[in-house]
């Protein structure tokens, strides 16, 4: 195994601190806003750009341990957000599907999270700077 160049490890460091500056960022809008946690946002946002999933897809799609989304989705049908129902044609799978108060409750959370976007990225950067970071991302993304 070669060891990985100063420069790489140096970038390494900061794209991992320049991610969680930001998820910070939003978790904090969300907070001061009075609004339910990024994971929610992401959870909502998932199945209104989708369609209702399978938890184990919408596990796949957003990188969620499955005891972890588990209790988000309890905790969001509990709040009305979702429905987690029994999945037609398997007995033992569910789908979850957003519900009108759950897109309600996504459409409330975005100010938040884009004044969070705003404050890290939009405010930091020149167009052109967000260009080349959104085209250098995507390559090792």
């Amino acid at each position: 195994m070669t060891k990985p160049a100063a420069i790489t490890l140096l970038a390494w460091d900061r794209l991992l601190g320049a991610g969680a500056r930001a998820l910070r960022a939003a978790r904090a809008e969300l907070k001061r806003a009075g609004l339910p946690p990024l994971e929610w946002y992401d959870i909502l946002v998932a199945l209104e750009r989708r369609g209702a999933m399978r938890p184990r897809d919408l596990q796949g799609v957003l990188g969620i341990e499955q005891y972890n989304l588990s209790r988000l989705l309890s905790r969001m049908e509990r709040a009305g957000l979702v429905t987690v129902a029994p999945c037609p044609g398997d007995a033992r799978g569910q789908i979850v599907t957003l519900t009108p108060a759950g897109a309600q409750r996504r459409a409330a959370m975005w100010p938040a999270y884009a004044a969070a976007i705003h404050g890290s990225i939009e405010a930091r950067l020149e167009p052109d700077e967000r260009i080349q970071l959104a085209g250098m991302l995507e390559r090792v993304a």
